[in-house]
Formats: structure tokens, C-alpha cells, sequence
């Protein structure tokens, strides 16, 4: 007894209202995933390709999808007539040559129907790292760096051939930089274009090479290139450095050049997006009497006035310290300071008697510690 055949619509993995483009990409896929040239000596892979292509055939066509609709599978019931094709289905009337042009284009690497232009091309760009402090960072600089660049070879003026020569149309190609395959598929043949092996696409060869290029037109030279760091680059973000790269093709303009910024770590402060955020140190006293203390920042030290009766973990703000904005360097983040009281691990006899003197003029009296959990109002405190 023969297998019940599946849903034609279930087969391409579409539903009953799809529009035709959407119906012709999801037989595309199933089509190139199943086909016999990606899957050879697969029987079943075979199977799926032939129910994929029976399927598109009737819903790519408006009549027999209504007929489909209408009656399924029974609409094109081989004993009632029909003959060819797969397992007696009639493909006569669909056109399969648009989709078998790009499937075996993928399939060999030669694009199918597509063709490549000849015309100037961009070169490729090159990507570069360098390494800068946080200071650095922070307010701009200028680097250099050493790179081996190429440049059109002096001796052949970038053609590759010897001087006295020239390059020659290729014969294989005839100029055009494109050979044209056939490969026969179950549909018939289908014309398959790729790039010449021989001149590489150039539609040119070069029989008698420049001594001092081998043949490559260019000569590799170092240089070394200056790079402007703006103020307020991160860790990881990189700078353009336009037409620096390597030679376009064909006339084209140069690539780019990429320069990857790595941003040293600092042993005070640490940055987050525009803000700096560090912690100072404070003694009891000047946490208790309230003192002009000293703050370091990018800018040089501050004075900063601490508030008598200052708790441990306080943070101030010390605004326009922090870093400029890439996009508007006038506008900069700021300055985040956590306050911490220090106490000393080592004291004198006379520090310490006078430590149990004022405990003792205090009351030795300690306010007890509210246990309770803190809201989310008490949490937003401070920022």
C-alpha cells in the first residue's frame, strides 16, 4: 500500500494564505536542503526534494492551488490522466529556472544567474589595536602607529607586467572575468556562472611578471600613520581611519583602517559609561567634627568640605568631573565619591587613653541598630 501523501503546504512549511514570494523562498530552502547534489546516495533526501518541487509545483500555479484547495490531492490523481514527472505527476508549465539558477549557484560557488561587475571596487579595510591609559582616554591624544602598507608597485605602475610589457586579455574568459558552466539537474540543464580560475576575475593575465612586484602590482612598505584618540573613548570602541586600508581593485578607493582602542586600568578610579566613581578614606575625627578634605580626580586634587556627623559609605558628587561626551566634548559626566571612616589598626598608649576618655565623656552610651529590612524609598537614598 503507497504512503499517504503529505499536505502540500505542510511539505514547504508554509500556510493555506501564503503569497507568492514567500512560497517561492520556502521551496528555495527546502529545495537546497534536500537536493540530491548536497545529499548523494540519500534515498530519503531524494524523496523529500521530489515531494518539495511536486508541491511547488501546483501552488506556484493559480488554477491547480484553487483546484488543490478544493479537491487536495485527489485533483491530480495520476489515474485520472495525468503523466511524467515525479512518480507520474505533470511538471509541464512550471518554471524552475530562476530557483535551480541560484540553488546551484550555491551549491558550485558561482552565484547562479548573478554576475559580478568588473567595475572599481573598495579595498579591504584593516583593523589594528593600541593601547592607551585611562587618562588618556579620558581627555584625547595622539598616537602613532607602524603598519606595513601597500602601494602600487613604481616599477610597473601597479599593472604587474614587466615594464615594456603589458597585461593580456585572458582567453578563457574572454575579457569578461566570468566563465559560464552547465550542470544537468532533474529539470534539465542549467547554466551556472562563476569566476575565471584563470585571470581571477580581472578578465586579464600577465605572461611576463614585474621583477619587483612578482606580478602583483603593489609593494609593501612600512608607514607609519598618526591616529587622533578623542576625548571620552571607551575600552573596546574603535576609531576609523578613512582610506588607510589596502588598495581598492580595479581603480577603486583604498579600504579603512580600524583601530581598536584597549584602555589601561587605573589603580583609583573606575569608569562607568561617563561617570567616574572612587572611594576616600576619612578618619573619625574629621568624620565626627566634619573637615576640608582632599579629593583626587582626573582633573588634579579638590577640596571638598565632609559634613560633621558623616556616616561610613556616604557618597558625594562632584559634578563636571567626570568624562566628556563623545558626541558633545563640552558636556561631561561626573564624579562619584564613596566616603569610608577608617579605623586605625595601631595606636599609642596616649591615643588610646585618650580614646577611653572621650568614650567616657560620650556616656559609653551607642544608639541600638534599627534591624529592620530598609524600604526601597530608604534604598534610593544617596544617588
Amino acid at each position: 500500500m503507497a504512503d499517504a501523501k503529505r499536505d502540500y503546504y505542510e511539505v514547504l512549511g508554509v500556510a493555506k494564505d501564503v503569497d507568492e514570494a514567500t512560497l517561492k523562498k520556502a521551496y528555495r530552502n527546502v529545495a537546497k536542503k534536500y537536493h540530491p547534489d548536497m545529499n548523494p546516495g540519500d534515498a530519503e533526501a531524494e524523496k523529500k526534494f521530489k515531494e518539495a518541487s511536486e508541491a511547488y509545483a501546483v501552488l506556484s500555479d493559480p488554477e491547480k492551488r484553487r483546484q488543490y484547495d478544493q479537491f487536495g490531492h485527489a485533483a491530480f490523481d495520476p489515474s485520472s490522466g495525468g503523466a511524467g514527472g515525479f512518480g507520474g505527476f505533470d511538471f509541464s508549465g512550471v518554471d524552475f529556472s530562476d530557483i535551480f539558477g541560484d540553488i546551484f549557484g550555491d551549491l558550485f560557488g558561482g552565484g547562479g544567474r548573478r554576475t559580478r561587475g568588473q567595475g572599481p571596487r573598495k579595498g579591504a579595510s584593516i583593523q589594528r589595536n593600541i593601547r592607551i591609559s585611562f587618562e588618556e582616554a579620558i581627555f584625547g591624544c595622539e598616537k602613532e602607529l607602524e603598519l606595513v602598507l601597500k602601494d602600487p608597485c613604481p616599477k610597473c605602475a601597479g599593472t604587474g607586467a614587466k615594464p615594456g610589457t603589458k597585461p593580456e586579455t585572458c582567453t578563457k574568459c574572454g575579457g569578461k572575468g566570468q566563465v559560464v558552466y552547465t550542470q544537468q539537474s532533474f529539470f534539465g540543464t542549467v547554466q551556472n556562472v562563476q569566476t575565471c580560475p584563470d585571470c581571477h576575475g580581472t578578465g586579464q593575465v600577465i605572461k611576463e611578471k614585474c621583477p619587483d612586484c612578482s606580478g602583483t602590482g603593489y609593494i609593501a612598505t612600512k608607514k607609519k600613520i598618526s591616529v587622533t584618540i578623542p576625548a571620552g573613548i571607551d575600552d573596546g570602541q574603535s576609531v576609523r581611519i578613512r582610506e588607510k586600508g589596502e588598495p581598492g581593485i580595479n581603480g577603486g578607493a583604498r579600504g579603512d583602517l580600524l583601530v581598536g582602542v584597549i584602555v589601561s586600568r587605573h589603580p583609583i578610579f573606575q569608569r562607568q559609561d561617563v561617570h567616574i566613581f572612587s572611594t576616600v578614606p576619612i578618619s573619625f575625627a574629621q568624620a565626627a567634627l566634619g573637615a576640608e578634605i582632599r579629593v583626587k580626580t582626573v582633573d588634579g586634587e579638590v577640596l571638598y568640605n565632609v559634613k560633621s556627623g558623616t556616616k561610613t559609605d556616604t557618597k558625594v558628587r562632584l559634578k563636571g568631573k567626570g568624562v566628556p561626551s563623545l558626541r558633545n566634548p563640552q558636556l561631561r559626566g561626573d564624579h562619584y565619591v564613596t566616603l569610608v571612616i577608617q579605623t586605625p589598626e595601631r595606636l599609642s598608649s596616649e591615643a588610646k587613653e585618650a580614646l577611653r576618655r572621650f568614650d567616657e565623656l560620650c556616656g559609653n552610651t551607642l544608639k541600638p541598630i534599627d534591624g529592620t529590612a530598609k524600604t526601597a524609598k530608604d534604598k534610593k537614598k544617596g544617588f
